[in-house]
């Protein structure tokens, strides 16, 4: 009698356990609808993607990253920004991951950097001053303004700074930015001066290498005057940017009321690459141009007037006076 029920006892226990064990499987799997929510969750972005996208966009070496507060000369108040120094370049992006930059300062002729006393604890401000504007900057903190001075004070002044307070691993950085932008500038400079060896004269760059019809050498404020003053002539203009070696398009839309927009056109290799949501890169100028068009399907047209003097632009016709100079021969 005691022998069974030492054996139903046993038999009540193993059956119990597998009941536990099957219950326990139940809860630690999900179910296959479950499953396949948990598997539609978006991918987080990879931080090398972003990385290369950067230096595509930028063509410029990272030296230092981080959250600026900035505050430029048309700014009321300061603007957030994570930001990255590229050769002597700073960019700005609205966060950690955008991979297009909203803004730029090139702080390569940077006269000095001024600190200014803060009210605020933990918190590092000074100032760019540079020939044309001046930049407030303030950090999230000390330890983070002491490294931005010094990164910036390095690749402008190509020196290491002797009166900021950074750990030797951080001064050692230094070091190897200051080598690196050094470098940078020598390979600049040969490529520089080998392009210009290879390039033929003026006269023949126009024939070899020619430019939309909507190509003009105005500036932003010039652009946008040409466009106003003669609608009928198109309503797109490509346009030196503000460096030697990039573009802008200044476009003037009528959708509710007439609206002027810029867009920047970086050279990058042999190629162009428009600043948009989504970046687009093209092979020449022209196809930009074609984008454009076929992208507002025809609503943009390029501003092209017969003669000059149709749109009172200076700028262009000095260039056009430089080129008859050299050959006269041009019509």
């Amino acid at each position: 009698m005691q022998s069974g029920s030492h054996h139903n006892y046993k038999a009540a226990m193993s059956w119990k356990s597998l009941r536990i064990s099957f219950c326990l499987r139940r809860e630690t799997k999900p179910h296959t609808k479950e499953r396949g929510m948990m598997a539609k969750k978006p991918p987080k972005p990879a931080p090398r993607r972003i990385f290369q996208e950067r230096l595509k966009i930028t063509a410029l070496p990272l030296y230092f990253e981080g959250f600026l507060l900035v505050k430029r000369s048309g700014y009321q108040e300061y603007e957030h920004y994570w930001t990255e120094l590229r050769g002597t370049t700073l960019f700005f992006y609205t966060d950690k991951k955008s991979t297009i930059y909203i803004d730029k300062l090139d702080i390569i002729d940077l006269t000095c950097l001024a600190e200014q006393n803060s009210t605020e604890k933990n918190c590092a401000k000074f100032t760019l001053v540079l020939p044309k504007e001046e930049v407030q900057l303030k950090t999230e903190n000390t330890e983070s303004g002491e490294e931005w001075r010094g990164f910036i004070l390095t690749v402008t002044e190509l020196s290491v700074p002797q009166n900021v307070s950074l750990l030797p691993g951080q001064v050692i950085k230094l070091h190897e930015v200051l080598e690196r932008e050094k470098k940078r500038r020598i390979e600049t400079e040969q490529s520089t001066s080998v392009e210009k060896e290879k390039e033929p004269t003026e006269d023949y760059v126009d024939v070899l290498n020619p430019m939309p019809a909507c190509f003009y050498t105005v500036s932003r404020k010039e652009a946008t005057e040409m466009l106003q003053k003669n609608p009928s002539l198109g309503n797109m203009i490509l346009r030196p940017g503000s460096d030697s070696r990039n573009y802008s398009i200044t476009i003037r839309q009528e959708i509710d009321m007439p609206r002027i927009k810029h867009y920047k056109v970086m050279s990058v290799g042999q190629n162009y690459t428009i600043e948009l949501e989504k970046p687009v890169t093209l092979p020449n100028l022209f196809s930009v141009i074609d984008y454009f068009v076929k992208e507002t399907r025809g609503n943009l047209r390029p501003f092209i007037c017969s003669t000059d003097e149709n749109t009172g632009q200076e700028p262009n016709m000095e260039g056009r006076s430089e080129k008859l100079k050299k050959n006269p021969h041009i019509a």
